[in-house]
């Protein structure tokens, strides 16, 4: 079974922890999904007594690993990507996050690029030999700052779409 690193990277984006309520929330999954992620060791979060406490970035891969999973990437897959994240995050968005540069993440599910110029995402995407996936990663850390958003309902979403349309 894959195991995250013990060690997380030195991220400066504050020193600011997440409930499960926040990270649900912010990620856009269930609590039952973090739980069964959890336990899987997919992402490790600290637990003191019965809540799970998650570092920012741990937030970070989990809002990356639900974009994947609602692309369609099984958990297989997105383990190799989040091997190559934990190994290359914490460098990397550090930097891009006091730049004004965005860093996507560009994969298809064997391949993973990291890349923060736009014109060598357009290159990955124009040469692939099969679709890719493009997250922008720095949106999701952008996510952490943003006022908690109450979640919407499946049922009111449907009446609003429904008001919307006539």
């Amino acid at each position: 079974m894959f195991k995250t690193k013990k060690s997380r990277p030195d991220i400066s984006l504050g020193t600011r922890t997440y409930t499960s309520s926040d990270v649900s929330n912010i990620a856009g999954v269930s609590l039952r999904q973090l739980q069964w992620w959890d336990e899987r060791k997919v992402v490790s979060p600290r637990h003191e007594g019965h809540k799970r406490v998650y570092s920012p970035e741990e937030v970070i891969e989990i809002t990356v690993i639900a974009e994947l999973r609602r692309k369609g990437f099984s958990l297989q897959k997105i383990r190799r990507v989040l091997r190559f994240l934990q190994r290359e995050m914490g460098r990397r968005l550090s930097e891009v996050m006091q730049a004004e540069s965005d860093l996507h993440l560009v994969t298809d599910g064997k391949s993973i690029y990291l890349e923060e110029q736009n014109e060598r995402i357009i290159d990955l995407l124009k040469n692939a030999r099969q679709p890719m996936f493009l997250v922008c990663v720095t949106d999701q850390a952008r996510r952490l700052n943003e006022p908690a958003r109450k979640p919407v309902r499946a049922a009111e979403a449907a009446a609003a779409r429904k008001a919307r349309v006539g």
